[in-house]
């Protein structure tokens, strides 16, 4: 994946830009010809190396926005299909755009030349692209991958109509992956007593203490495959269990896609309290 920063700051080269480079007509074409600039299309380039989805974006004379954008910089998106684009109102001669672009279109104070929109504005439409939920975890990924700071999240919300403002109270910088936020909100609907990223002794940190005993941990195939991992998982669990502790650990694909059997489930557990209690 390439550098947020780097992925941001893309623009089109122009041909008027290139020859005042020193890049004449006959370079310009050598240099198209090896592969060292691609042609997004009339008198518009970028340099080998520019992310697909940015070339994509040049081409249809659109930007990288919404939840594409985010996707690309590393932030928890829903499975959104298509490609997300701004494009400035009163553009004319665009070119033709296949059938899973979606276009936004508003107006924004960047260069004609931007590649993407800024992280703000991405956000602030990401929200009305996705459910109240996934827009959470969304906000809460971007926060804490530290592309917007609680000033930036205050920008977000500004951009968004009132009825998005009760959002602003669920948002936590802490979740270190959106499934994590995802799984905070379930237990918010429980009335259970949260805490999050929790440091125990002898055990480390935790996702979740959930009521003062019940461990919440939300695994991911990606942060949670192999033996190694597994066996690290299985100490940590028999070390919360000998203080006193019970662990869970939801599936990633369960917290996305089947939210209701995870609540039931989870519900289930809290309802039999404390195992020490009972």
């Amino acid at each position: 994946m390439a550098d947020a920063t780097s992925i941001l700051m893309t623009s089109t080269l122009t041909t008027a830009l290139l020859a005042m480079s020193g890049i004449s007509g006959h370079r310009l074409r050598q240099l198209v010809a090896a592969g060292a600039l691609i042609r997004l299309r009339n008198g518009r380039y970028v340099p080998e190396g520019t992310p697909p989805p940015l070339i994509d974006a040049g081409r249809w004379g659109g930007r990288l926005d919404c939840v594409s954008l985010l996707a690309s910089l590393g932030v928890f998106v829903s499975e959104c299909a298509g490609v997300h684009l701004q494009f400035e109102p009163g553009t004319t001669r665009l070119p033709p755009r296949p059938r899973h672009v979606h276009a936004h279109w508003r107006k924004l104070a960047l260069p004609r030349e931007a590649l993407t929109t800024d992280i703000v504005t991405a956000l602030a439409q990401a929200c009305r692209c996705q459910g109240p939920r996934e827009a959470v975890a969304t906000l809460d990924s971007a926060w804490h991958l530290g592309l917007v700071d609680e000033a930036g999240i205050a920008e977000v919300f500004a951009l968004l109509p009132r009825r998005y403002q009760g959002l602003r109270g669920l948002l936590d910088a802490r979740s270190e992956s959106g499934v994590e936020s995802l799984m905070r909100l379930i237990l918010r609907t429980l009335g259970a007593d949260i805490q999050v990223q929790v440091q125990i002794d002898g055990v480390g940190r935790v996702d979740f203490v959930v009521d003062g005993w019940l461990i919440v941990e939300c695994d991911s195939r990606a942060h949670h495959e192999g033996w190694d991992i597994q066996r690290r998982d299985r100490r940590r669990d028999l070390a919360a269990a000998v203080r006193g502790y019970t662990t869970v650990r939801p599936l990633a694909e369960d917290i996305l896609f089947h939210r209701g059997e995870v609540v039931r489930d989870v519900a289930a557990i809290l309802a039999h309290g404390r195992p020490s209690s009972r």
